[in-house]
């Protein structure tokens, strides 16, 4: 299993867009269309996890979230394992190629939103905040030094 930054010119590109529409969860649809329109900014990026040619999961880098109130910033964000892979620490490890990734882009800290708790904080996140966001939910905003 590998994670890389795939990039529009990339071969997986349009592999990863229809992988990300056809995935269980809502937000791929989304991150399909944003795939489509090429709607990444300078360093904004897109990550996948794969097994040989097969794509198991995805996550974003972003500047902004989904969040009416983005006063964090650069964001992991779109963290996906497709359900057969899951319990194998597949975000854990796309979490650390997109650390290594914000290191070379010269961030200090990168931030997390998520409904969850007592997950990300075994990856050395730390819960900083609540949010609500754009469909009036409220996530959880976990943050980490880098």
């Amino acid at each position: 299993m590998e994670v890389n930054r795939i990039e529009s010119n990339d071969s997986k590109w349009n592999a990863l867009i229809e992988y990300t529409e056809n995935c269980s969860w809502t937000a791929g649809k989304h991150l399909a269309s944003m795939m489509r329109d090429n709607a990444f900014d300078e360093w904004e990026s897109v990550f996948a996890a794969t097994t040989e040619d097969e794509i198991i999961g995805f996550c974003t880098f972003l500047k902004t979230d989904y969040y009416p109130e983005n006063r964090y910033s650069p964001w992991i964000s779109t963290i996906f394992v497709d359900e057969k892979y899951r319990g194998k620490r597949i975000s854990e490890r796309m979490i650390n190629k997109v650390i290594e990734y914000a290191k070379e882009q010269n961030f200090s800290k990168v931030y997390i939103p998520s409904d969850m708790t007592g997950f990300y904080e075994k990856y050395g996140f730390q819960k900083i905040d609540e949010l609500q966001n754009y469909g009036g939910d409220i996530d959880n905003i976990f943050a980490r030094e880098i």
